[in-house]
C-alpha cells in the first residue's frame, strides 16, 4: 500500500517519533511505501512530498520539531484547495493519508473524510485540548519546560521579594498553566476557562507576602481574560477578551495571542506596590527534545495509526483512553474542545492560591 503522512499546525515535541513509528511499522511489517508531504496541508495541495523509509527515519526519536515541516494552511480557505488535495493523492497513488495535528489540521481531515477521502488522524497539540483522547503528545514536554522555568524563577523571586508572572501557551484551554502551576507551586493560576478578578488576585498576593512567603509566582495562560474591567483607569486593550500580539488572522481564523502577562504584571504592581517581572515562555515550550512520556505516546500513536490504515479504519483518530490506544471518529475528536477539569483547577490548584 502507498501511504502518505503530513504534520500540520504548530510544531510539537514528538512529531518525529510518530513519523518514525509509522514508517517502521508500515515498511517492515506491512510492506508499505511511505511518502511524507512537506509543510502540512500546503504540501498536500501542491504535491510536494518526499519518500520516507526506515533508514531516512533513523535518529528521529529524540529530535524535536518535524522533519516534514508544518504550516497553518487550510485547503478549504483556498479556492479548489480540497480538490487539489484529492487530485494529488489520486495522481500519486496514495491510498490513505495519515494527518498528524490538532483541532485545525484534524478538522480538515474530518471534512475530507466526510467527503470520501481515506484519512486517519493522529492527535497532536501541546495545549491538550483535543476531545476523544485523555492526553496528546507534546503536552508533557511543554509542562516540563514550564515547570523547570517556574522552579528557576522561584529563587530569583525570593531573592528580590518580587512577583513573577509566567505566561504559557493555552489559547482556549489552560491545561499547561494548570499542570505547570500545580507542579511548580504557583501562587495564582490564570486560565481561559475561569475569568479572573485582578483585584482578588492582588489581595491574595498581599496576604501571601504578609505571611512571610516571598517567592510568588503567577502562571497565566496566553488566553486568560479578566472577569471585569478594572476601575482604576488602566485596562487591557479589550477587557473580557484575550490579549493579542497581532490582529492578523491565520487561515483557521486565529489571532496571535500574547501579552496578558504584561498586563497582569502592571495591574499587580500598581495595586500591591510589589516589584513584578514577566517571563513569556512562548516557543520554548514547543522546541527541543520530547520527554520520555511523549516519545512513548507518540510511538504508540504512530503504530496504531498505520494499523488503522490496514484495518480500513479511515475516518478515525487514534487516541489514549484509560491507558489503552483506541480509535474514535475524527468528527467526534474535533467537535468540541477539551477544557480544563474545573475540579482539578478549583479544588487542587485553588487550594494553594493566596
Amino acid at each position: 500500500m502507498r501511504v502518505g503522512i503530513l504534520t500540520g499546525g504548530g510544531d510539537c515535541p514528538g512529531l518525529n517519533a510518530v513519523i518514525r513509528a509509522v514508517v517502521r511499522k508500515g515498511e517492515r511489517h506491512f510492506g508499505d511505501t511511505m511518502v511524507g508531504f512537506s509543510d502540512g496541508w500546503r504540501g498536500a495541495m501542491e504535491g510536494r512530498f518526499v519518500t520516507l523509509d526506515v533508514e531516512r527515519c533513523r535518529g528521529l526519536l529524540p529530535r524535536g520539531g518535524t522533519i516534514l515541516g508544518s504550516s497553518r494552511t487550510n485547503p478549504y480557505k483556498t479556492e479548489g484547495g480540497a480538490d487539489q488535495v484529492r487530485a494529488v493523492l489520486a495522481e500519486n497513488g496514495i491510498e490513505v493519508l495519515i494527518a498528524v495535528g490538532g483541532e485545525d489540521t484534524l478538522g480538515v481531515a474530518a471534512r475530507l473524510a466526510a467527503e470520501g477521502t481515506a484519512v486517519v488522524g493522529v492527535p497532536k497539540t501541546i495545549d491538550n485540548d483535543l476531545s476523544g483522547t485523555e492526553v496528546t503528545f507534546g503536552f508533557d514536554t511543554a509542562v516540563q519546560v514550564a515547570t523547570d522555568a517556574i522552579d528557576r524563577l522561584h529563587t530569583t523571586a525570593e531573592s528580590h521579594d518580587r512577583v513573577m508572572v509566567v505566561e504559557v501557551m493555552g489559547r482556549h484551554a489552560g491545561w499547561i498553566a494548570t499542570a505547570a502551576g500545580i507542579a511548580g507551586g504557583a501562587a495564582e493560576i490564570l486560565i481561559p476557562e475561569e475569568p479572573f478578578d485582578i483585584d482578588l488576585v492582588s489581595k491574595r498576593l498581599v496576604r501571601r507576602h504578609q505571611a512571610g512567603r516571598y517567592a510568588t509566582i503567577v502562571v497565566a495562560a496566553e488566553g486568560a481574560v479578566p472577569a471585569t474591567q478594572p476601575d482604576d483607569g488602566t485596562t487591557n486593550s479589550n477587557p473580557g477578551a484575550p490579549a493579542v500580539a497581532s490582529d492578523e488572522l491565520d487561515q483557521f481564523g486565529h489571532i496571535r495571542l500574547g501579552g496578558i502577562a504584561n498586563w497582569v504584571a502592571g495591574q499587580i504592581e500598581s495595586r500591591t506596590g510589589y516589584e513584578t517581572r514577566v517571563t513569556i515562555l512562548g516557543h520554548l515550550q514547543r522546541g527541543g527534545t520530547p520527554t520520555a512520556f511523549d516519545r512513548i505516546l507518540a510511538t504508540r500513536f504512530g503504530i496504531a495509526a498505520i494499523e488503522a490504515v490496514h484495518d480500513q479504519a479511515a475516518g478515525s483518530m487514534v487516541a489514549l483512553q484509560a491507558g489503552s490506544i483506541v480509535r474514535v471518529p475524527l468528527a467526534e475528536a474535533t467537535g468540541t474542545l477539551k477544557t480544563v477539569d474545573m475540579t482539578l483547577y478549583r479544588d487542587v490548584a485553588g487550594a494553594f492560591f493566596g
